[in-house]
């Protein structure tokens, strides 16, 4: 168990009742927002490509009250996205919030980047993020959202989309065009009542990052932080909730960082 899982009290209105569709959700930050958003009283649909984990944590979320449902789903396969919403609305009826969390890296420098890798991080990154948010808002506006403005997606981008020199040029591209995505989906949908918002966290210990930072190179990287840590996982709990609720209503278009001035 997590030690994070724990009921949130959280001062906003009508967070219960609301249905979240989470991707990349079997580990790291995908599988803390399923853990924040369940102790909230969010529905959770998990989606993953590794079915048995987002089986065994949506386990865990039902045995402590919550409402969680696992599906498989490859994000940069269309035809997948679409059958993992149509199972969560079987479960759960409409799904009003959508985290487009999945993603992938490809570390290196990139004149010795293979060309598969960098096609695996567009595909999940880029081309897995639009497909998801698209899915998630053609059914939140055959729901009804321009009248009832319920719809929510919350776009997972990163710091390196603002930074230069990382070891990281196609993931730090990819989330570039993720805030850019972000901006240009919110105007599209403005009057359709989906609200579209990207949080571009720090550095933080997940396991996309595997043991670089217990290395002498990524504990170098942590004192070139001008606070000389990690950002911890929970930092992003209270904007992500706010804008997974009703209560942001007035709020769409915005690129929140949240990285503990470590890009400053």
């Amino acid at each position: 168990m997590d030690a994070a899982f724990k009921k949130v009290d959280y001062a906003m209105t009508q967070l219960n009742g609301r249905t979240c569709l989470i991707t990349g959700a079997s580990s790291g930050l995908g599988a803390h927002f399923a853990r924040t958003l369940s102790a909230a009283g969010f529905r959770l649909v998990l989606a993953a490509r590794r079915l048995d984990r987002v089986q065994a944590l949506a386990e865990e979320l039902r045995a402590a009250g919550g409402g969680a449902f696992p599906v498989a789903m490859d994000v940069s396969d269309e035809k997948s996205v679409a059958s993992a919403f149509d199972v969560a609305e079987s479960a759960f009826g409409t799904v009003d919030t959508v985290i487009a969390n999945a993603g992938v890296s490809a570390p290196g420098r990139s004149t010795e980047i293979r060309v598969e890798s960098m096609r695996s991080v567009l595909d999940t990154n880029v081309l897995g993020v639009l497909l998801t948010a698209r899915e998630g808002a053609r059914r939140m506006i055959a729901a009804g959202s321009t009248e009832n403005e319920r719809g929510r997606i919350v776009l997972i981008g990163s710091i390196t989309a603002e930074m230069t020199g990382q070891g990281e040029t196609i993931y730090s591209a990819s989330k570039a065009a993720v805030a850019h995505l972000g901006r240009n989906l919110a105007k599209e949908w403005a009057r359709l009542g989906v609200n579209v918002n990207v949080i571009q966290p720090g550095y933080i210990q997940t396991e996309l990052s595997g043991d670089w930072f217990t290395g002498e190179a990524g504990k170098a990287q942590i004192a070139s932080f001008n606070r000389r840590r990690l950002q911890p996982i929970t930092s992003l709990d209270a904007p992500l909730l706010y804008l997974c609720s009703n209560d942001s209503v007035h709020t769409t278009g915005g690129i929140f960082t949240i990285d503990d001035g470590q890009s400053l």
